[in-house]
């Protein structure tokens, strides 16, 4: 079984900047990716960003060049640095994990509250 807990979630005021971090524990490959999905109140969870273990990167359209993933694969965490927040990326942030192995194998963390105001 894998575990993802997050962290770093809160309050900010636009313009200010805030740094989500995730670890996961458990039975875990090597060969991964990890990353981040957002679901803002009333809406559907979209993806953010995400980050393969050998670093290759993925970013939505709405937060490329603000938002900045990256991982320690020794420790198992992947980060999310966000800068130049706006109100419109309040919402729930969950980290992700998939791993194939035959199948894929999708793990969720419980997710952590970001809000930017105005």
């Amino acid at each position: 079984q894998v575990q993802l807990v997050e962290s770093g979630g809160g309050l900010v005021q636009a313009g200010g900047s805030l740094r989500l971090s995730c670890s996961a524990s458990g039975k875990i490959f090597r060969t991964n990716t990890m990353g981040w999905y957002r679901q803002p109140p009333g809406k559907q969870r979209d993806l953010v960003a995400t980050i393969t273990s050998g670093g290759t990167t993925n970013y939505a359209d709405s937060v490329e060049g603000r938002f900045t993933i990256s991982r320690d694969n020794a420790k198992n965490t992947v980060y999310l640095q966000m800068n130049s927040l706006k109100p419109e990326d309040t919402a729930v942030y969950y980290c992700t994990l998939s791993m194939k192995v035959g199948a894929v194998y999708d793990y969720w963390g419980q997710g952590t509250q970001v809000t930017v105001s105005s």
